[in-house]
């Protein structure tokens, strides 16, 4: 492990444990039999989980569209098992875990890394756009969030999370017309800060350039569009399915599953290896200060959201590794060094 990774490893350690020290002072008087003994159906948790699993397959289909303009003939069916296990490297390594999905990918479609990591960076656009767009259609039209107390919140962070599109496809939009002669300046710009700064920053240009130019045309862009929506509802459902295994103890419109998942994409900015953290914590405090749920019932069900939502992708994308005897922190290590090798 490298001196970066262990710096941010403890950085993230440091303010997991502030976070944890301050939801200590507030459960105080937490009762953990109370927690323990929270009866939760099975059934809805299968569904989840479930739901979950259609996201990873159009996560799959959205890649395969990314790939049309150099693999026009790609099957979604075999780009399934590259995302489940790389999410499964997600969830066991944390942020060095993100990189194995756009370089299996990229080795098993004989495509440069990249080319993908520009992908990978587009795809990121797709899934906080369409976030977006849920958010905002549950501010504008549903009725159950008008009738919250923090509705003036809840709007504002529909705004929030708009400017935030708004910009990014603003500077995608810079980039697909003028990528090359923007990385070359910067290249020239910031090249007497440090001797790589620049190039590092050039490259990443380039990479997304390259990313953009994986949508072929309207037909592509409003078809990633679609399965975007298609996926973040699937989500969406598997968020509801979670809080109704618990009965009427947990009764939260999916207009309003919406804010709390966008807690739970907040939080998860915050995760150790194998545990998470930011994640739950973000969840657990969203349950109880938003929708006024018990803080023993907060913390099952936020634990339980995570278990499905992040957790649940491990046992079969262990079973995928083995299959094709893929070692994880082999991979991490491989694309973390195809990385720093695209840089030189």
């Amino acid at each position: 492990m490298g001196k970066k990774r262990i710096y941010i490893y403890a950085l993230f350690l440091v303010v997991l444990a502030v976070l944890v020290y301050l939801q200590f002072r507030t459960w105080r008087n937490f009762d953990w039999p109370t927690f323990w003994s929270q009866h939760v159906n099975p059934i809805h948790i299968i569904y989840g989980i479930a739901y979950i699993y259609l996201g990873y397959v159009m996560r799959a289909v959205r890649w395969k569209i990314f790939l049309r303009p150099v693999r026009r003939h790609a099957s979604a069916l075999k780009l399934v098992a590259p995302t489940i296990i790389g999410f499964t490297g997600l969830a066991l390594l944390g942020r060095p875990g993100e990189l194995i999905r756009p370089y299996l990918i990229a080795r098993r479609e004989d495509l440069s890394f990249s080319s993908q990591l520009g992908v990978w960076a587009v795809e990121r656009i797709f899934d906080i756009g369409a976030f977006t767009v849920l958010l905002v259609l549950a501010v504008l039209f549903a009725t159950a969030p008008k009738r919250l107390a923090y509705y003036g919140g809840f709007r504002e962070a529909g705004l929030a999370f708009t400017a935030l599109v708004v910009g990014l496809v603003t500077v995608a939009i810079i980039i697909r017309r003028n990528g090359e002669a923007l990385a070359d300046w910067v290249e020239r710009r910031f090249s007497h800060l440090s001797a790589n700064l620049g190039h590092r920053i050039a490259l990443r240009i380039r990479e997304f350039h390259s990313g953009l130019d994986t949508i072929d045309g309207p037909g592509s862009l409003l078809l990633l569009i679609a399965v975007s929506l298609v996926m973040w509802c699937l989500i969406a459902l598997a968020y509801k399915e979670v809080t109704m295994a618990y009965g009427d103890k947990i009764r939260i419109p999916q207009s309003q599953l919406l804010l709390l998942m966008g807690s739970s994409m907040v939080g998860s900015l915050i995760q150790l290896p194998g545990i998470g953290g930011g994640s739950q914590l973000a969840t657990i405090s969203a349950l109880q200060r938003w929708f006024d749920v018990p803080k023993e019932l907060a913390a099952s069900c936020g634990i339980m959201l995570w278990l499905v939502t992040f957790v649940a992708v491990v046992p079969l994308g262990l079973l995928l590794a083995h299959r094709e005897r893929l070692s994880f922190r082999k991979l991490s290590e491989e694309s973390q060094v195809a990385e720093e090798s695209a840089v030189t």
